[in-house]
């Protein structure tokens, strides 16, 4: 921001939204739940602290709202693959996808973990709703064709690979025993094991 620049320059709602959403998601992936205020949010987006409440609520419901977005494959993931094996698509896929973390950093890792509001039954309904649409979003962007028989069965192996996808980003990004490269070898090649070897089996294909 240059010195001629008003700091509260008018946004549209859905942009100033967007400001508070992205302030909010760095500072609750830089400091644990309890220690982030509304007043911090307010301060590190440039807005009054009642506008959090307005487009908001309380704090609780803006971490929900980074929490679903961060932990949720965006409908972008839809037009990143095009045609071709299966193994280039899903290597692009996962490409993009760690792409996407490393832009999320911390805010990515806190999601994933979400400790700040201890066990809470919301927390998980967001978490299992988050993996079963992510789930779908993969089987779609990589044009796999599931019959409605099977379809459950397959989104939950979809959901069980993204407890690896979790295990694996830790690795990298928290611990730094993996780098990506190892990561998008690992994720890419058990993915296609997956859709080549394990659907046909589950489903008698």
């Amino acid at each position: 921001m240059t010195d001629s620049e008003p700091r509260w320059r008018r946004l549209e709602p859905d942009e100033r939204r967007e400001q508070i959403l992205a302030c909010a998601a760095r500072l609750f992936g830089e400091r644990p739940y309890a220690e982030v205020s509304t007043s911090d949010i307010a301060a590190a987006a440039g807005v009054a602290r009642g506008l959090i409440n307005h487009y908001f609520g309380t704090k609780r419901q803006l971490y929900l709202a980074v929490l679903r977005r961060t932990v949720t494959i965006p409908p972008a993931a839809l037009v990143v693959v095009t045609d071709g094996p299966l193994e280039e698509k899903v290597r692009v896929a996962v490409d993009w996808f760690l792409t996407l973390v490393t832009r999320q950093g911390r805010t990515w890792l806190v999601a994933t973990a979400p400790e700040g509001l201890g066990s809470d039954p919301e927390v998980e309904e967001i978490l299992v709703e988050a993996e079963r649409r992510s789930a779908a979003r993969v089987l779609e962007a990589l044009g796999v064709k599931v019959d409605s028989v099977h379809a459950e069965t397959v989104n939950a192996l979809v959901r069980a690979f993204g407890g690896m996808v979790k295990a694996a980003g830790r690795e990298w990004l928290l611990r730094g025993v993996l780098d990506r490269e190892q990561v998008q070898a690992l994720l890419t090649r058990t993915l296609v094991t997956l859709i080549e070897d394990v659907f046909p089996e589950v489903s008698g294909t």
